[in-house]
Formats: structure tokens, sequence, C-alpha cells
């Protein structure tokens, strides 16, 4: 079973999630020649594609999504929310009859040999979702735009192989940058997204002896950079009330303009 990020930020996000038999998008929010650019290097293509899911419908999510189902007539899976926000905004064009597959937070449905876990998240869309995939006992994680965590967020995540997680921004960075108020108040209110500090405290809570690989993903371009979200996270990990240090485990940040380490587990 593999994990690779494209591109993960507030820019644009795509992850690959396959095993053997059987590969997945989550998110196509960048352009298909990018996407497809990033699969090839690590010897996929879209047209192997055997599903994309969506967490929920905001560009930096779908960007890609017109083109690439189009042309590879990949089957979308979505919640009933996102797809309804989608045909509104009547930006993909127009879309092959049978595509779209409506799915539902906390009902799990397979693809090939993978089992995806859906579960609901708090972010300032439709209906959106984070994602757990399973094939037999190896499992990885995507979560995303995630405005606060609770005991159900860490249940969805606990036990996991391989684990994506948000670490959109330093909030002092974006308290004193340049975001008119409104928008600093969606990023730091319970639909808006992690801070470094807030992932760290949760991946405080999903450490566990099997842990291969953590990915910091979403960072935000104006209000995060990559060294202070991997050492805000590292120093809650360490210091944090868990008998692990940060250097226990593999802990990297998905880049937003290139492809990550391919993990495999």
């Amino acid at each position: 079973m593999n994990l690779c990020s494209i591109a993960s930020g507030s820019s644009g996000n795509c992850i690959y999630v396959g095993s053997d038999t059987t590969s997945l998008l989550v998110d196509v929010g960048i352009s298909g020649k990018k996407i497809e650019e990033g699969l090839r290097s690590i010897d996929r293509t879209t047209g192997d594609c055997d599903g994309i899911l969506l967490t929920h419908e905001h560009s930096d999510h779908i960007k890609g999504l017109g083109v690439i189902s189009r042309k590879h007539k990949i089957p979308i899976y979505c919640t009933r929310g996102t797809m309804e926000a989608l045909e509104s905004m009547n930006t993909l064009g127009k879309m092959p009859e049978g595509l779209f597959h409506v799915i539902q937070a906390d009902r799990s449905f397979s693809v090939g040999d993978l089992q995806v876990q859906p579960f609901a998240i708090s972010h300032d869309a439709a209906e959106p979702v984070g994602y757990r995939v399973n094939q037999g006992k190896k499992s990885m994680g995507i979560a995303t735009d995630l405005g606060y965590y609770n005991d159900y967020i860490v249940e969805n995540l606990s036990g996991l192989d391989v684990l994506l997680l948000e670490a959109n921004h330093d909030v002092n960075m974006l308290q004193v940058g340049s975001y008119p108020y409104y928008l600093k108040q969606r990023i730091l209110g319970e639909k808006g997204h992690l801070s470094n500090e807030t992932a760290g405290r949760l991946l405080c809570r999903l450490l566990h002896d099997r842990l291969k690989a953590v990915f910091l993903g979403h960072l935000s371009k104006e209000n995060n950079y990559e060294a202070l979200a991997y050492e805000t996270v590292c120093s809650e990990v360490t210091m944090g009330e868990n008998p692990w240090k940060s250097s226990d485990f593999k802990i990297a940040v998905a880049h937003r303009d290139r492809v990550s380490e391919l993990i495999t587990v």
C-alpha cells in the first residue's frame, strides 16, 4: 500500500493512495498536466486511476476534476452535499453520465482491493469529509481542512500506518499578516483550518509504535513556511505528554509544488 503527495497547500491539493492493483486520487486541485507529471514520477498514470475521492468542493481541491474525469472517465466519489455544490458552481463543464458516486460519512465502501472510510470534518464547505483508506491491516489517512478536532476525529485516525495531516498556519503569522479581519476569523474558527500547534497536539493523540510516516500538508503560502510547520509540530510531539519524541517517527512536509516521497507499507 502506497501514499504520495503530488501537491499539498492552500493553492492546490492532490494525494495518491494505492495498492499493487488499485489507484486512487484524493482531490484533484491542480492542473491535469501537473497531476499527470506527478503520477508519472511514481510510475503511475491518470489512466491507471480507479477513483477520485473528493473531500469538498473548494477550488484548491477540484481544479483538475473536469479535465481528468472527462478524459479518463474516472469514477468520482463524494458526498451529496459536495456533488450538489459542484453542480451549482457550473465550473466543471459537461460531465459524462454516471461518473458521480454519492458516499456518506461513516459508511465504508470499496474500490478494488481498498476499503475507503469517509469521516465528517468541520470546514466551511457543503458536506466535507476526510478519508481513511484500508487494505487488510494496513491503513492510511488524509485529514486536511479541519476547523478543529475531537474524539471522533481521533477515533477515525487511530492506528494508521501513514497520515497526511493539515498544518495550515502559524497563528502569529496569520494574526499580524495582511489578510482582512473576516478571513483571519474564518481560518481561526471552527470551520477553518488547523494551526501548526493544533496539528501537533492532534498528532500526539495519534502516535503509536507502528506509525511509519507523517506528512504535514495544506500549508498556507502566506501564513506558514515549511521549516516553521515542521519545527512546531515536532516540538509539540517531543514536549507533549506521551512517551515518544518526534525523532522516533518519520515526519516530513508535503510540498506545495513538487511530489513527495512515495511511502510504502
